[in-house]
C-alpha cells in the first residue's frame, strides 16, 4: 500500500514566532533569536519563545484541566490545534505521534525540588501523571477529541523525524488514513542547561553569532538550546493541494562508542541518507538542512557523511541552529518547516557568517537530517510534487 505521503498542514512556535509570515520574515533576516538569561546560579544564552507568544499559549490554562500541564505539553497542544485548523479532516480516527527529547522538564524539576525539600519525602499527587512522556500525544488527542493511536516517544534529537517515520508507516499499513506528527520541547530550565554545560558543548561566546553551526573550522563547541514545537498533518497523496510531498525517507543507528558521539564519518547518516535516496539520484537533491548542532565533532561528522554520499555533487547546505539554537526533540520538525518554506518560496536561506551562502538555485528537492545521542539518524527528502 506504499505511495506518496503528503504534508497538508503544519504549525510551529519558536523564537522565530508563531505564524507563517513572521517566521519567514525572521528567516530572511540575519539576526539570531538568542538572549542572555539567568538560570538559577548561572547565566546562559538561549532562544526563547517571546513573552507575548507564551501568553497566548498559556491561555490554554483557562481550561481547568490544563492548569497542571507542563509547558512542553501546552506547546504540543497549541501547534496541534493550529495544524488541525488548516486541514479538512472530518474523521476523528486520526493518529498522533508527538514526541520530546526531555518531556515535562519544568514540572519534573519542580516536583523533585518539592520532594527533596519535604521533611518526610512526600511527592505531589500529580507528579507522576503530569511528568510521563505520554502526556504529549495523549493530551493532544484529548484536546482534538480524536480516537486514533496516540504515541509519545523520545529518541533524543531525532525524535520528531522518527515521528514522521511512524506516521508514514501507519498510513502505508492502512491502519490510519491521517496522522499528525511532530515534536515539542520546553527545555530552558537550569538543570537542563547545566547538563549541556557539563558536557562542555554549550556556547560561551557572546559575539554576533555565538552558535557556529556549519562552521567546520571552529575550534570550540557552540551549541545553544532553544524552545519550540512543530506539528505536521500527513495523509496519502491523491492529487490534493499540499505543502510538500515526502519523496524519500531513511533511518539508521550505529554501535555506541560514547554516550553522546557518533563516528567520525557519521556512519548512521550515511546509511539514513542512502536509504532516503533509494529512488532518487544524488544530483536531484538541491539543498540539505543539516542537523548541525554547533558542536565541533557533530557538525564535521555529518559533513563528512554528506561528502561520502554526494562526493562532487554536494548540495547547498544550511541549518537553523545558528539562529534558533538546538530545540532537541523538536529540532527535526523545525528543520522540516524551514525546508518546506524554502521550497514554497523558492529561496535558499543560508548561514550569514559563511562565505558564498546565498547561491541562487532552483529548489525542487530538499533533504532534512536529524540525529540523536548515540547515532539514531533520520533523513527525509521533501519536494513540491
Amino acid at each position: 500500500m506504499e505511495g506518496k505521503i503528503a504534508i497538508t498542514s503544519m504549525a510551529s512556535i519558536s523564537g522565530l514566532g508563531i505564524n507563517y509570515n513572521d517566521i519567514w520574515e525572521n528567516y530572511l533576516g540575519s539576526d539570531t533569536t538568542f538572549s542572555e538569561n539567568q538560570y538559577d546560579k548561572f547565566q546562559a544564552l538561549a532562544s526563547k519563545i517571546s513573552a507575548e507568544n507564551w501568553e497566548k499559549v498559556n491561555t490554554l490554562k483557562e481550561n481547568e484541566h490544563y492548569k497542571s500541564l507542563d509547558p512542553s505539553v501546552l506547546l504540543a497542544i497549541w501547534v496541534a490545534r493550529k495544524a488541525f485548523e488548516y486541514t479538512n479532516w472530518k474523521d476523528k480516527n486520526i493518529g498522533i505521534n508527538i514526541g520530546s527529547s526531555r518531556g515535562a522538564t519544568s514540572l519534573f524539576e519542580q516536583y523533585f525540588q518539592e520532594y527533596t525539600n519535604d521533611k518526610i519525602g512526600r511527592a505531589s499527587t500529580l507528579s507522576s501523571p503530569t511528568t510521563t512522556l505520554g502526556n504529549l500525544a495523549s493530551w493532544v488527542g484529548h484536546d482534538l477529541q480524536t480516537y486514533g493511536p496516540t504515541i509519545s516517544h523520545s529518541i533524543a534529537c531525532s525524535t520528531s523525524l522518527h515521528a514522521v517515520l511512524n506516521g508514514i508507516a501507519w498510513i502505508n499499513s492502512g491502519m490510519c488514513e491521517t496522522f499528525m506528527v511532530g515534536g515539542s520541547e520546553a527545555s530552558l530550565t537550569p538543570f537542563t542547561i547545566a547538563q549541556m554545560k557539563a558536557l562542555k558543548i554549550y556556547a560561551e561566546s557572546r559575539d554576533q553569532y555565538p552558535s557556529k553551526a556549519l562552521d567546520f573550522s571552529k575550534k570550540r563547541n557552540t551549541m545553544i538550546l532553544g524552545e519550540g514545537a512543530a506539528a505536521f498533518c500527513l495523509e496519502r497523496f491523491k492529487g490534493q493541494k499540499v505543502l510538500a510531498i515526502i519523496e524519500g525517507y531513511g533511518y539508521a543507528t550505529e554501535p555506541l562508542k560514547h554516550n553522546i558521539s557518533i563516528s567520525t564519518d557519521a556512519d548512521c547518516f550515511q546509511k539514513s541518507m542512502r536509504m532516503a535516496l533509494k529512488n532518487i539520484d544524488v544530483s536531484e537533491i538541491d539543498a540539505i538542512v543539516m542537523h548541525a548542532p554547533g558542536t565541533v565533532k557533530g557538525d564535521l561528522s555529518e559533513y563528512n557523511a554528506i561528502q561520502k554520499i554526494f562526493q562532487d555533487k554536494i548540495p547547498l547546505l544550511t541549518s537553523n541552529k545558528w539562529k534558533i539554537g538546538h530545540t532537541l526533540g523538536a529540532s527535526g520538525a523545525l528543520s522540516m518547516e524551514l525546508a518546506i518554506m524554502m521550497l514554497q518560496k523558492q529561496q535558499f536561506i543560508g548561514v550569514p557568517f559563511l562565505k558564498d551562502n546565498r547561491t541562487e538555485k532552483s529548489l525542487k528537492k530538499i533533504m532534512v537530517n536529524a540525529v540523536g545521542f548515540g547515532g539514531n539518524a533520520v533523513s527525509i527528502v521533501l519536494s513540491l510534487d
